[in-house]
């Protein structure tokens, strides 16, 4: 037998284009068949539109690679945004956002308390509100009680 790869990747790889290659169709059928037809729907989309819409899968290995690192710099970016950390090498600046950024924590600290008292004062008018009413309920019912009526359900 020929020293030949049997599968080459790089082969397989290219049938996954957006074009009318034996691989996308047989994921078509698959997905027809299964009943996965919204799937189907867009591999038919995919290798009609594929191209114009910029998508292409025959290359999924580095463009997956590539999301990762995208999504891996965005995470740390997000940890570092907001620390004492992120210099901008200017010291009046850097200042003047580090009291800033206090500033604004103090403002965040002060609403937060404001949301809570807000929230204390709303629970206690409920609270009386409810107080009244089970009142006028007791006292009616003690009323029809003592008249010698069935109260009302």
């Amino acid at each position: 037998m020929d020293d030949a790869k049997v599968f080459n990747g790089k082969d397989f790889s290219h049938q996954l284009r957006p074009a009318w290659t034996p691989v996308n169709m047989a994921l078509m059928i698959f997905f027809f068949a299964t009943g996965l037809w919204v799937f189907g729907l867009a591999m038919i989309a995919y290798m009609l539109y594929g191209r114009e819409m910029g998508l292409d899968f025959s290359n999924w290995g580095k463009a997956k690679r590539s999301v990762n690192g995208a999504f891996d710099n965005a995470r740390s970016s997000a940890k570092s945004w907001g620390t004492q950390s992120s210099s901008t090498g200017n010291a009046a600046f850097d200042d003047w956002r580090e009291e800033e950024m206090a500033r604004l924590d103090e403002e965040r600290r002060k609403l937060d308390e404001a949301r809570r008292d807000f929230e204390e004062y709303v629970r206690e008018l409920r609270r009386a509100r409810d107080r009244e009413e089970f009142d006028a309920f007791r006292n009616n019912w003690n009323s029809r009680q003592n008249d010698g009526e069935s109260p009302a359900v």
